[in-house]
């Protein structure tokens, strides 16, 4: 826990200074240690980004670079779970604390959604990080898997990026009308 804690730390502290780079790097990290919380990370970068006076349109390479880190750590996982298969990945998840009830939960899920399940699960808290198992075990073509995680990752970098940035803003107004 405490190895958790300080990648916590530290990566707060990069964003301070980094925001592109650190967006990307949270998403990255996400997908592929869960459970960094982007949904802790995202809001903060776009709030900071509002401090430091970048215009809104200065959000979107960071939007895109949060779509584009997840997209590179989930596809690691899809590619782990295609290959390795159900035995192996098992193994790797029951490091995270995640039980083969929880995989069997979202294999169902899957099942039933179908590929959109991808770009659904891309929106979801802590289905966001487990999507791209059952994608790869169920070999879900590769060229879709992309396209629906990485625009599923775009709404999903938007909308918290966004939070953090109009929070900034409204916190901005309200100071400076008292």
């Amino acid at each position: 826990m405490e190895l958790f804690d300080s990648l916590l730390v530290w990566l707060s502290d990069f964003l301070g200074g980094h925001l592109y780079e650190g967006i990307f790097l949270a998403a990255l990290i996400e997908t592929i240690i869960p459970p960094i919380p982007t949904l802790a990370i995202f809001p903060t970068a776009g709030f900071l980004a509002f401090q430091q006076g970048i215009p809104l349109i200065g959000i979107i390479p960071m939007i895109i670079l949060g779509a584009l880190g997840a997209t590179i750590g989930t596809s690691a996982i899809y590619f782990i779970a295609l290959k390795l298969g159900r035995v192996v990945l098992l193994r790797y998840l029951k490091l995270f604390k995640i039980s083969e009830k929880k995989l069997k939960r979202v294999e169902i899920w899957f099942e039933k959604y179908g590929d959109k399940a991808v770009f659904l699960g891309r929106m979801v808290p802590v289905m966001r990080e487990m999507i791209s198992v059952p994608a790869g075990l169920l070999q879900m073509r590769i060229p879709k898997f992309i396209l629906y995680t990485f625009g599923g990752s775009l709404i999903w970098s938007s909308a918290t990026i966004l939070a953090g940035y109009y929070f900034g803003e409204a916190i901005g107004l309200s100071v400076s009308t008292t």
